[in-house]
């Protein structure tokens, strides 16, 4: 079994760790700079298939671009087949991967189809050859991330001891299952209840959308570490509020010119690396969320989701935060 004691993110500071989720075409590079400025103990790239790394497609290997931020950032990788899995890790493990996740949690039905993703909750004997080919393969620990059940069940619990046994570093639990996809509320219970099955590390996912969820989340499972996903969109701020209130002290909230400047720089820096057609497109998920609550959000989110022109998306969204700080 590899040791816990190997995972960077288990700090002694009496504090549980602020992991941010692994989120498919959001938390890329750029992304995650922000996050560790703003305070992430540690975060994970999107989640890379075996497959695509198995046959070398070129895009899917960009995935794994953690250079800079080997101490900061895990690889998750998904897949149904051991040997693609272990090939897979291998290969992240060269990258520099200090942590390498599996998803076992991902509802997306292609994924599910595929039998990879949450469609393991439903096959834990593949699940844990998954795991076992993986520890052979790497010298790193290897951690999963799963979810309560599949269809109103309860696998992820039966799963959760069986990744243990299997040798799992730790385990991350999203508290709905497969078919509530991201509605209805997280069950903290059920984390509780792993919490207490298990002796790794167990982090808790689901419904953190202010600092105070997270301390509650965290008091009221008793989890190792919190992951924070929805809740960073358009605030990755909400970041170093938990942070903050786990040291006992206020949130601070950004202004709307804050927000737009941030979202400015991410910008900026998209069209850098992706250029200039690429780079327009793929912020355009990311305005929407920083502008959410401004007042006329919503015509200006319409405008900026048709606007080409760096320079006039800049102006507008300079403008549109000017009123809303004008306003309050």
């Amino acid at each position: 079994m590899k040791k816990t004691s190997n995972l960077p993110y288990l700090r002694e500071n009496g504090f549980p760790p602020v992991l941010a989720a692994p989120l498919a075409g959001i938390t890329d590079k750029i992304f995650r700079g922000i996050l560790r400025e703003m305070g992430a103990d540690f975060c994970f790239t999107e989640m890379v298939s075996a497959k695509a790394l198995v046959y070398k497609n070129k895009k899917t290997e960009t995935l794994l671009d953690i250079s800079g931020e080997e101490e900061f950032c895990g690889v998750q990788l998904f897949g149904a087949d051991p040997y693609e899995m272990a090939e897979a890790a291998r290969f992240a493990e060269a990258r520099g991967a200090r942590v390498i996740d599996i998803n076992m949690g991902c509802p997306v039905p292609k994924v599910v189809r595929n039998g990879e993703g949450a469609a393991l909750l439903r096959d834990p004997l593949l699940a844990e050859q998954i795991l076992k080919a993986m520890e052979k393969a790497v010298s790193v620990p290897i951690t999963v991330k799963l979810r309560r059940g599949f269809d109103g069940g309860r696998e992820g619990f039966e799963l959760a001891k069986r990744m243990e046994a299997a040798g799992a570093a730790a385990v991350t639990v999203h508290g709905r299952d497969r078919a509530q996809f991201y509605s209805g509320k997280a069950d903290w219970d059920f984390i509780a209840e792993v919490k207490e099955a298990l002796t790794i590390p167990v982090i808790g996912n689901g419904d953190i959308f202010t600092a105070a969820d997270a301390a509650a989340m965290a008091e009221r499972t008793g989890c190792d570490g919190v992951m924070v996903a929805r809740g960073m969109l358009g605030n990755p701020w909400l970041i170093r509020n938990i942070k903050a209130a786990f040291c006992g002290l206020p949130p601070v909230y950004p202004t709307g010119e804050e927000k737009t400047e941030l979202a400015i720089a991410q910008f900026r820096a998209c069209v850098e690396k992706y250029g200039e057609w690429m780079g327009v497109r793929f912020m355009r998920k990311f305005f929407g969320w920083y502008v959410r609550g401004f007042r006329d959000a919503a015509a200006a989110r319409n405008e900026l989701n048709h606007l080409t022109d760096p320079a006039e998306i800049e102006a507008l969204l300079r403008a549109l935060a000017a009123k809303n700080d004008a306003s309050r």
